[in-house]
């Protein structure tokens, strides 16, 4: 069953894994939020991933979810298992209209990521973002994670050009 989560006024979030089948909905969503909300300069052909669901984060053990309002996809949160029983948390964008406690979207998909990662024995997340992003370091790090020097990344974390913070979060008994 699905996951389902309603809004002060009454609006349904549907939070479920995506498939190759919303590769466009998903380029539709992250790619202006990263150039035209943040400018944070990068292409589609820097983020092959978003063309391949399924190749780059199903199969070789992680996920890609999607919050939907109304059929439309309005956020997003995708996870790499990077060995080492830990994950890499990517893709983490909500559409501007739909975020805030209000909906709870950002919430609920980490909480979806979580909740996969405590079932798979992973015991860390690592995340990396870009200095812009105030309200995202705010939500992690109320979220429990803390910051960390990129020299202090484990050598297996899958860096991103763009990214220039980084953060880190132990699972063990960990309860959002």
């Amino acid at each position: 069953m699905e996951p389902v989560i309603a809004a002060d006024d009454d609006t349904e979030i549907l939070i479920r894994l995506l498939s190759n089948e919303y590769c466009a909905r998903a380029v539709d969503l992250i790619l202006p939020i990263q150039q035209k909300e943040f400018n944070v300069p990068i292409t589609l052909e820097q983020q092959p991933d978003l063309l391949d669901i399924e190749g780059f984060y199903i199969r070789p053990g992680g996920g890609f979810w999607g919050a939907f309002s109304q059929g439309k996809l309005v956020g997003t949160i995708a996870l790499i298992d990077i060995g080492h029983h830990a994950g890499a948390i990517r893709k983490m964008f909500v559409k501007q209209e739909f975020r805030g406690k209000q909906f709870g979207i950002a919430q609920r998909l980490l909480e979806t990521l979580v909740e996969y990662c405590v079932s798979h024995q992973m015991a860390d997340l690592y995340l990396g973002t870009v200095n812009v992003m105030k309200a995202a370091h705010r939500f992690y790090e109320r979220n429990g994670f803390r910051r960390m020097e990129k020299g202090a990344l484990p050598g297996y974390f899958p860096l991103m050009s763009a990214d220039n913070l980084f953060y880190h979060l132990h699972l063990d008994n960990h309860l959002i």
